[in-house]
Parts: structure tokens; sequence; C-alpha cells
């Protein structure tokens, strides 16, 4: 009995310890308990959630009527491409607005460039990046926050458009059957886990020479024999990149380097000719940004946009499609999305109901809690306008297969496009003079742990 006693009053002596420091004690538990009336209803709720997805539940049945797929604008698409399972969005999307200019330009009925031969240099891009962001902060402790930071991403195979421009203007294109895809470039993880895992020890090697005194030359040096690991690596999952390849178009055959292929055949300056656009209202708007350590090269430009509001991101993005030119697009794309019907839209699930509560954050606080961010890239090419050129829905063309969604598209109610889209890439002609003035600015310079970070899949 003594025993039992003691045992009790320790019990209570912890539930109080707990309650001076923030735990739950035994008045609050018996609170929560006696808040939750298990009624019939929430029985019935229950039940079907035991043996159910929640997403199935919540669907909003009077939703799904009136599915309207027609489009009052809309840029011709040739084919579906599917990134498998990988993380490749921002390769496929970006490749895929390039594809349909040199289609078009040269009335081809189908073309496809080599994800596999891109996707290669910019997987040693990252190494290198990592590792020389390594060494630039090796007099920092190791749990600097920019030095965490390094060591929790030293390489992935996400990304986003300066990527793009920055590995194609420095290694070119090339045809997707000169170099074609091979099992790890389609399945990603396992391949990029390694890779990840050598940079990390790497990495640690580094610290612990800059530590001794190195000097940068031995540091290079050693850089450099790390990096001769990584090539092999990729080149055994990827294949060794084409330096030269045969090429025939229209009956004409010839000998093209990626970089002359890229030049002859559409020579833009991804670099120069496109304005990146960001719709993110937990700053401030009319504002250039730029986000630390988000690119994709060393000596490449990190992620640099103008903040707008949705409504001028809209205006550009219809003068586009009116003008038969895709975008790079970003969204949150897992939000309130039907797969089946390939449908966004904030109306296709109704969580309140189910729940009971509401959740009520708008997007500015979204974005600050880091609950969504921009997660996946595809290409804008259609738009539905009412009578008085208002949008009424986008669609873009995915990359998961032309099995997916709806023939291979998304598409999205605008007032999910309020919510949900994130980046936009337009060519600067459609960007009026204002927001163009607005690129001479000095950007703000966010950290690379800043929720707008690039992390498309």
């Amino acid at each position: 009995m003594r025993k039992s006693f003691i045992l009790l009053c320790l019990a209570g002596m912890t539930l109080a310890a707990q309650a001076q420091q923030g735990g739950i004690s035994q008045d609050m538990l018996e609170t929560l308990k006696n808040s939750y009336k298990h009624t019939p209803a929430d029985k019935a709720i229950y039940n079907a959630m035991a043996g159910t997805d929640i997403s199935v539940l919540a669907k909003n049945q009077e939703n799904l009527a009136n599915f309207n797929t027609d489009f009052s604008n809309k840029v011709v698409s040739h084919g579906i491409t599917d990134q498998k399972r990988s993380g490749r969005c921002w390769l496929f999307t970006g490749l895929n607005v390039l594809r349909a200019q040199m289609m078009a330009r040269y009335g081809l009925d189908e073309m496809e460039f080599s994800q596999n031969y891109c996707f290669f240099y910019d997987q040693l891009e990252k190494a290198n990046l990592f590792l020389q962001g390594i060494i630039d902060t090796s007099d920092r402790p190791m749990d600097d926050k920019m030095v965490e930071w390094l060591f929790r991403h030293p390489i992935s195979d996400g990304g986003q458009f300066t990527g793009i421009s920055d590995i194609i203007e420095k290694y070119g294109l090339v045809p997707a059957s000169v170099m074609p895809e091979t099992y790890c470039s389609n399945n990603t993880g396992s391949i990029s886990n390694l890779v990840g895992l050598k940079l990390k020890e790497f990495g640690l090697q580094l610290r612990e020479k800059a530590g001794k005194g190195a000097k940068a030359s031995e540091l290079e040096r050693d850089k450099t024999e790390m990096m001769t690991v990584v090539y092999r690596m990729l080149a055994l999952a990827y294949g060794r990149p084409v330096e030269q390849f045969e090429w025939t178009m229209n009956g004409q055959t010839k000998t093209y380097t990626p970089q002359s292929f890229y030049k002859e055949f559409l020579g833009n300056d991804l670099t120069n000719n496109y304005v990146m656009l960001m719709n993110d209202p937990s700053r401030e708007y009319y504002k250039c940004y730029e986000i630390d350590y988000d690119r994709h090269t060393y000596d490449g430009k990190n992620w640099t946009y103008v903040n707008l509001p949705v409504e001028e991101i809209k205006e550009m993005a219809i003068a586009s499609i009116k003008d038969s030119t895709m975008m790079y697009f970003s969204c949150d794309v897992g939000k309130f999305m039907d797969g089946t019907r390939g449908v966004l839209d904030p109306n296709n699930y109704d969580y309140a109901s189910l729940m009971g509560t509401e959740f009520g954050m708008d997007k500015a606080e979204r974005i600050r809690t880091f609950a969504s961010g921009s997660s996946h890239a595809m290409t804008l090419m259609a738009v539905d306008l009412d009578e008085n050129g208002k949008p009424l829905k986008w669609m873009v063309e995915n990359s998961w297969g032309a099995g997916s969604g709806y023939q291979g598209h998304l598409i999205m109610t605008d007032e999910w496009f309020d919510e949900y889209m994130f980046r936009l890439v337009v060519e600067k002609k459609y960007v009026p003079e204002k927001v163009l003035d607005i690129l001479k600015q000095k950007p703000i310079l966010l950290p690379a742990w800043d929720p707008m970070f690039a992390s498309e899949e």
C-alpha cells in the first residue's frame, strides 16, 4: 500500500513538473478528454477514417460536375514526357519550353532533347558547388548555419530555371536519341544518395585539411581529385556525355558538338532573354530578390526574381500564351490535386467538414510557416478567358507521362492559381518596362534556407 502511495505521489509530482515546464498537466489532459464527446457522427467518421484515405473521404462530390476542358487560348503541345521516378521536373519543363520553340521554328512533328545529358552535368556541377562551398566556409564552426545547410544539402536532383540556363549555355544540348535515359536517370534516388554520402565524406576531409592550414592551391587540388571520383560515379550511372554526334534533319546529316547543336537550332540567350517572376505575398512586392546558393553551378547565377502581385503575373502569362509561347511555371502541385481528373482546385476536397475545423491560413502565412512552397515545375501552355478577358482556368503540360492527369496535363482553376502558383519565367518581350526597371535594383539577398529556395522535383 505504501509503495502504491509513493508511486502516485511521484506521478503527481511529475505531472506538476511538466505543467511548470509547459507540458501536459493532469488537469489539461482531463480537459482534452472531456472535450471529445465521441458522438455518433464522430464514431462514423472514425470508422471511415480507420480504413480509408482521408482525401477520399474529403473529396467534394459536388465539385465533380461540369468539368470543362475547353480553352480559349492554347499553345500546341507536342507529346508528353515522363520524368519517371526522378526529381527532374525543372529540367523536363525547361527542355519542353525549348523543344516547342525548335519544333515551331523548323516545322518538326516531334523533338525531344536528352534530359540525361543535361542532368549528368547538372549533378557534376552541383557536386563542385558543394565542395567549393565547404572550402569557402572552412573557417566557420560545424554548427554554423551555412555549414550545416551545406551538409544537409550536398546534392539534389531538384532545381530551377537558372540551372537550365547555366547548364545549357555551358555544355549545350543533344537530341534524346544521342544520350538516352538509363535506369539511374529515371530512378535518381539511390545514386543521388550515394553521391551525397561521398560528398559529405569529402567535405569533412576538406574542412580537416583547411583547419590544419592547407593552402588554397592544396584544397583546389584535393577537390579536383575528389571530383574525379564523382565523375566516375556519374558516368557509371548515366553514361559518359557525348562530345560529338551526327544528326539528320530534313534529309541532311551533319556532325555536331552539343554546343554547336544548341547554337544552330536555338541559340537563345537564356540568361538575358528571360525574366523570373515570383508571387510571394509574405514579402514586399515590386522588389528584386536573390536567394543565396539557389543555383546549380558555382560560377553560375542564383535564382534572382521580381516579386509581383499575382494579377500582374497573369497578364504576362496571358500575353505569352496568346503569342503561342510556353513558359516555365512552378507551383505547390500537391495541394488539392485530383490526380484522376487532372484538376487542381481548392474546392476539390472539404477537409473542414470532415475534421470539424477550418484551415484558415492565407498564402503569406502558409509560406512563413513552411506549409506551402514551390514544389514542382511544369510548362504553362493554356488559359481560358471569359468575355471580359478574365482567366477562368489554366492548363500545364506535365512530365508524369501521357497517362497521368488529363491526358498528361493538369488543369487548374484561377482560384487555385492565386493560392498555389509561385514562379513563372517569361520572355522579356512580354514584360512591361516598369517590371524590367525593377531588375535594375540591387537584389535583396536571402539566405539559402529561405522558404522560397527552389525545390522543384
